[in-house]
């Protein structure tokens, strides 16, 4: 989380970075690093089943409440070690500058989807679209995924529609290199072997 928050703090695009959050621990956490806990979390958006969108509208709502106004504001994932102020940076000018209601990374996967398989209990496998099965791999047009790092959105937008894939969304491109949502110790070894990757690319 700490990563994500001195991220927020270095890119100097924000007049307030918060947390939010139902926990106490977790609080005191980010607000060590630096970030402001104003308000905590409802019990509503703190279950398995709460959505992103859910989350930002109430905060959005908590801060019109004390009379606290943003036309603008960023989601940035504590599971996100990898992002930057530059890409938050481009992000903020993608959003502005193209007028979109909402502006995140993505990745590109690695093998067409296009070709993808169902697979049974039995171990059984089928094409999802096999129509595509004598279609070569450079043919098929290629299909990103979520990147799971950060949105730029209109705050509005999110208020009024309460979703992040809308018809007027803008994304930035990043390499598999450059993201790894951290969600299980596997997640984090891999995460650990790219940042070494990446420092080594420095030097």
């Amino acid at each position: 989380m700490c990563y994500s928050i001195q991220a927020a703090l270095a890119s100097n695009l924000f007049s307030e970075v918060m947390v939010s959050t139902d926990s106490e621990e977790i609080a005191a956490i980010a607000i060590k690093g630096g970030a402001k806990v104003p308000f905590y979390r409802s019990e509503e958006n703190s279950n398995d089943f709460a959505g992103t969108a859910d989350v930002i509208a109430e905060v959005i709502r908590c801060y019109r409440s004390i009379g606290t106004h943003y036309d603008i504001g960023c989601c940035i994932y504590p599971t996100a070690p990898f992002v930057s102020p530059a890409i938050l940076e481009k992000g903020y000018n993608i959003l502005t500058e193209k007028k979109f209601d909402v502006v995140f990374p993505v990745i590109r996967y690695s093998y067409p989807i296009q070709r993808s398989l169902r697979v049974y209990p039995d171990k059984k496998a089928e094409m999802l679209w096999p129509e595509n099965y004598y279609t070569r791999s450079q043919d098929l047009e290629p299909v990103y995924h979520d990147a799971g790092q950060f949105y730029w959105f209109d705050c509005n937008y999110i208020l009024h529609s309460n979703k992040l894939f809308g018809d007027n969304v803008g994304i930035i491109e990043v390499s598999e290199l450059m993201a790894q949502d951290i969600d299980n110790e596997e997640d984090w070894k891999l995460a650990e072997i790219k940042f070494q990757l990446m420092q080594a690319n420095k030097k």
